[in-house]
């Protein structure tokens, strides 16, 4: 699975690294470190993305299956 996370709808809730930590990370301003490219999510991580794009209140994190 893929997710990308749109640098545009990002505001830095947090949500996303707070639930994913190994998927997500923060910048020095507490948005998303990676904003407008795709991530690779391993296998294992998959359920905990999932969790975290459907958490964000934005809808700035999408998914495609890889």
């Amino acid at each position: 699975m893929k997710v990308t996370v749109n640098g545009a709808l990002c505001t830095g809730h947090g949500r996303c690294y707070s639930l994913a930590p190994d998927v997500f990370e923060p910048d020095d301003e507490g948005y998303n470190l990676e904003r407008d490219v795709p991530i690779d999510v391993p296998a294992e991580h998959e359920e905990s993305a999932r969790l975290a794009a459907h958490a964000c209140p934005e809808g700035a994190i999408s998914m495609a299956e890889s």
